[in-house]
């Protein structure tokens, strides 16, 4: 154990870890949305931010943006990356719950056969970009590893002592914060917003009152996958590669932070996502980097042993501002 190393340069692994959790709690807002409306663990989701992440790579290059563009190329390519992210993963959530979710519904389908549904739902997406990337453009596109290229260089921003923080750990750290409080603000204050809490509470009693469960639960998956595409662009940015499967990892970490954040609640994504960052990163410092993955897991279960509802533990359908 490397307390020493931890303990000297906490603040770099603080902010390595909350850049990281940033992005974690972006996706894990896609699955407390639609577990909080449907109870529904959408597996699915982790290959929605995967498209996104394709997206960006698809913009880059049909504009011919690099890390040598001009300024005015790159916000055009970076403003125009970001929407079809976005669009792209939110169309992709939407295709999914269409498709795959809702004849399962209107059939009153028992809970196992939509999760069995989700997994599926994810192995199909994560092949179909395997092998038709491959099969339509050839190597490095398909199964490899692709690198997408880094528009914005990373600066130290804010050097304080031992702590240096770059202008892309702000960068994501702050989207990821401004999402969130917009989405917990929409669900909170809008129209709309009331109706996905009601149905979250009571589909029967939100029918009665008039309330679309059809068209709520079609909002709830655009604006999950509308968060993933937000993580994409922002992880894109951040790592600069993608994969047919680089998905199921952060998916997975995703999950784990909204249950430690509490499922179904839309601040305790933010906070699981956050906390799961700087837990992975310290026992990557304390131990080795390969202890990084089993942390998180064993984060998942220890949780779900001893606080299943997590730290927040409040129901979407009970949230307040």
């Amino acid at each position: 154990m490397d307390f020493s190393s931890l303990i000297d340069q906490i603040g770099e692994h603080t902010a390595n870890g909350l850049t990281k959790g940033a992005i974690y709690a972006l996706v894990a807002l896609g699955y407390t949305l639609v577990y909080g409306v449907l109870r529904l663990i959408n597996f699915a989701h982790s290959e929605v931010f995967m498209v996104g992440t394709w997206a960006v790579l698809g913009v880059y290059t049909v504009l011919g943006a690099t890390g040598g563009s001009g300024v005015g190329l790159v916000i055009l390519a970076t403003a125009l990356a970001a929407l079809a992210a976005v669009v792209a993963s939110a169309s992709t959530a939407l295709i999914v719950e269409r498709v795959a979710y809702r004849p399962l519904r209107k059939k009153n389908a028992p809970p196992l056969i939509f999760l069995i549904t989700a997994i599926g739902c994810s192995l199909v997406l994560v092949e179909l970009f395997g092998h038709v990337f491959r099969v339509f453009f050839g190597p490095p596109f398909g199964r490899a590893l692709v690198s997408i290229p880094s528009l914005i260089d990373t600066e130290v921003w804010l050097d304080l002592g031992k702590t240096s923080i770059t202008n892309m750990q702000i960068i994501v750290v702050v989207g990821a914060v401004v999402m969130m409080v917009a989405l917990d603000t929409f669900v909170n204050k809008t129209r709309l917003g009331r109706g996905v809490r009601a149905v979250a509470q009571d589909p029967d009693t939100a029918a009665l009152m008039g309330v679309n469960q059809d068209r709520v639960i079609m909002l709830v998956f655009i604006l999950g996958g509308a968060m993933a595409g937000v993580a994409a662009i922002l992880y894109t940015m951040n790592y600069d590669i993608t994969k047919f499967d680089i998905g199921f990892l952060i998916g997975v970490k995703a999950f784990t932070a909204a249950v430690l954040g509490g499922i179904g609640n839309l601040r305790g994504a933010l906070v699981g996502g956050l906390l799961l960052g700087v837990v992975e990163v310290y026992s990557s410092t304390l131990f080795s980097s390969n202890w990084e993955d089993v942390t998180a897991f064993v984060v998942l279960i220890l949780v779900l042993m001893f606080r299943p509802t997590g730290i927040l533990g409040e129901s979407l359908g009970k949230a307040r501002a």
